[in-house]
C-alpha cells in the first residue's frame, strides 16, 4: 500500500519513462524528485505534476 505522503504513486511511477532513453525511473521521497540513473537526470515535480523535459532536468 502506498504511504499518502508519497507524491507519487507506484501506480503512475510504473507508467513513466524516461522521455530521453524511455527507461525506468524513481521516486526520491527526500528530493521529491524522479531520477533516471542511466541518463543520470533529475526530473522535478511542480504542483503534483513530473516535469519530463530533459532542458528542465538536473544532471548528477
Amino acid at each position: 500500500m502506498t504511504d499518502e505522503l508519497d507524491m507519487i504513486s507506484d501506480e503512475l511511477l510504473e507508467i513513466l519513462a524516461c522521455p530521453n532513453c524511455k527507461g525506468k525511473l524513481e521516486y526520491d521521497k527526500e528530493s521529491d524528485k524522479l531520477i533516471c540513473n542511466t541518463c543520470r537526470l533529475k526530473f522535478i515535480i511542480e504542483d503534483d505534476i513530473p516535469i519530463m523535459l530533459t532542458e528542465e532536468a538536473e544532471k548528477f
